[in-house]
């Protein structure tokens, strides 16, 4: 079941059902260009056997980016841009595979290192600790057709250079989210209110980015099942914008959740209690975050959905394929070791590690400390730096290191990332 392929409604089609998610990388130059350490990478993960890679952000703003080191295309390319991200994606589909760029904009969630004064849906702070984010303001009509036009123009230029098709993100609580969260939308225009006025935004840019694409070109959604906060965009919120895009001609839409305030998909706890929803279990295996959402919805619409979070063992993976919560399984954090891990499973192999329950950078003496909410999501945001910390080593050497400690690598990832900002500066 793993290596069936799977038809999309436009025509084009994934070799087999395993996709390398969407992670960020870090490896682009200050200017938001792409590396010869992201084609390293991207060409280990082609020969890893995925059906389909996804790219980590590229940001159609250079003032709103995910993370220091983000891919930026914001503006038609130059001639040494466009050559750069045909080599990106020459190397990323060398396999055989599908490449498609997750296209982004961080909205309210751009760090204040990157932009002291960003823009989001309306003037809702971010509410988390350490004043890494400000206060963001309101976009006019106008900046947000740009915006619509900045998709749209992004996904051309990945067209013309090789790659196969694009993801719009939705999720996670960057600028699309944003729009759709009633908790952080405030607005009484056009693009406010009621649900379908808050995804209008999501559904423009995906018209535009189709009439710039053609329609045999793939176009990918990645939406949250839930943001999980109290007020939040609920489920119930994200069927009806499922039905939405799948009428306006979307061929794969990715289920996830949460959002910096309520990381789900990361396993960081939020800084809040979680807000239930009302779906109920399915038979699925537990180890997998979002398939009762994915198998709720699939009783409502036929668009293909990807399903990302948690996976490890291939008879969860069949399971949810099988049972038809899920199109496409999405692999995340253990691609960043087993860079094979799609051909090893679809050659038998029955799990993955599940490396971050080995992540603690809170020495055993000090376990008390971890009943504090901070010190939970330090400890959780530094295994995430961990991660990061592999990305880097395979797209800088070729290989990783799982003996380096989780706070060796948050401070290297973190000195880094600064150090990328200053050449911004």
């Amino acid at each position: 079941m793993l290596n069936t392929p799977l038809k999309l409604p436009c025509g084009a089609t994934l070799p087999n059902r395993i996709a390398k998610a969407a992670m960020t990388e870090g490896l682009a130059t200050p200017d938001g260009r792409p590396t010869p350490e992201l084609e390293r990478l991207y060409g280990i993960w082609s020969d890893g056997g995925s059906g389909m890679l996804l790219t980590g952000n590229v940001i159609v703003d250079k003032d709103h980016l995910e993370r220091p080191g983000n891919v930026i295309i914001d503006r038609e390319p130059d001639a040494d841009m466009a050559a750069r991200l045909k080599s990106w994606a020459k190397a990323g589909t060398r396999g055989g595979n599908h490449l498609w760029a997750q296209i982004s904009h961080g909205g309210r969630q751009t760090q204040k290192l990157v932009n002291a004064a960003p823009k989001s849906s309306s003037d809702v702070t971010l509410a988390l600790p350490g004043g890494q984010f400000a206060k963001p303001s309101p976009l006019s009509t106008d900046e947000i057709a740009v915006l619509v036009r900045r998709w749209a123009i992004a996904a051309k230029a990945l067209q013309d250079a090789g790659f196969t098709g694009v993801q719009v993100h939705g999720a996670h609580g960057y600028l699309i989210s944003q729009f759709l969260s009633p908790r952080v939308n405030l607005r009484t225009d056009e693009y406010g209110g009621s649900l379908e006025n808050r995804a209008r935004f999501l559904r423009e840019i995906v018209t535009a980015t189709r009439a710039a694409v053609g329609p045999a070109f793939p176009i990918s959604v990645k939406l949250n099942s839930a943001d999980f906060q109290k007020g939040g965009f609920d489920f119930e919120d994200s069927l009806k914008v499922v039905k939405w895009l799948e009428e306006h001609g979307v061929d794969l839409i990715e289920i996830s959740g949460g959002t910096y305030e309520q990381p789900k998909l990361m396993g960081v706890e939020g800084m809040e209690a979680e807000e239930v929803q009302n779906v109920a279990p399915s038979t699925a295996a537990r180890e997998a975050y979002f398939v009762d959402f994915a198998q709720a919805m699939q009783a409502h619409v036929n668009v293909p959905l990807m399903v990302t979070g948690g996976f490890r063992s291939r008879v969860a993976m069949e399971q949810a394929l099988d049972s038809g919560a899920a199109d496409v399984i999405g692999l995340g954090r253990p691609m960043c070791l087993i860079t094979d891990a799609p051909r090893q499973l679809i050659g038998g192999r029955e799990s993955l590690p599940r490396y971050e329950d080995t992540l603690d950078v809170i020495p055993g003496w000090l376990s008390f400390l971890k009943r504090f909410q901070t010190i939970k999501a330090i400890n959780g945001f530094a295994g995430i730096y961990w991660f990061y910390e592999q990305l880097w080593l395979l797209g800088h050497q070729g290989g990783t290191d799982e003996k380096v400690a989780a706070f060796t690598a948050f401070r290297m990832v973190d000195a880094r990332t600064k150090d990328i900002q200053k050449q911004r500066e």
